[in-house]
């Protein structure tokens, strides 16, 4: 039997954001456990002590905590999975700050929200499902859409996703 292409073995760096309690983070972490296996590298951003742990526990690879540690990793990352309340400067009552924010929504990584229930803000068109729906269909996306992640368009890891403009030839 062949032996399959570098790429093709690859899977894509994950961050989970999350604050509070990290439940949501932790839930994610957890579906794509089961959906993945250790196939995938998960990275648990908190923005507190508590919200880190409980992702460590759902079986997060690594984990770090804080403003800086968000802002430092986002760029490391192919992908960033969270409640979509991570985009929001002041949410998760003031934890998230426009710090975070602001370099989640600009990182070069592609960002898969979860449409849950935010405070004053209201997603109009979306289908309300529940959050094991939403995490089931996460998970089912990245398996299908993985080897859009492992041709090297977008793998960041080894910096060869060839479609930034500032590097030559991209």
């Amino acid at each position: 039997m062949a032996r399959p292409k570098e790429s093709e073995d690859r899977w894509p760096v994950v961050a989970v954001v999350d604050g509070q309690g990290g439940g949501i983070g932790g839930a994610i972490i957890k579906g794509l456990r089961e959906q993945v296996g250790e196939h995938v590298e998960i990275l648990a951003l908190g923005t507190n002590a508590a919200a880190t742990t409980t992702m460590m526990r759902a079986g997060a690879n690594r984990g770090a905590t804080g403003e800086n540690a968000i802002v430092r990793s986002v760029d490391e990352v192919d992908l960033i999975a969270g409640n979509a309340v991570i985009v929001m400067a002041h949410a998760m009552m003031g934890e998230l700050t426009p710090r975070m924010a602001e370099a989640i929504a600009g990182a070069r990584a592609e960002k898969w929200l979860l449409p849950l229930a935010i405070p004053g803000v209201e997603l109009m068109g979306v289908e309300k499902k529940p959050l094991p729906h939403l995490i089931k269909l996460l998970s089912e996306t990245l398996v299908s859409r993985r080897c859009e992640f492992c041709s090297g368009r977008r793998m960041m890891r080894g910096r060869s996703s060839g479609d930034d403009p500032m590097e030559p030839g991209g």
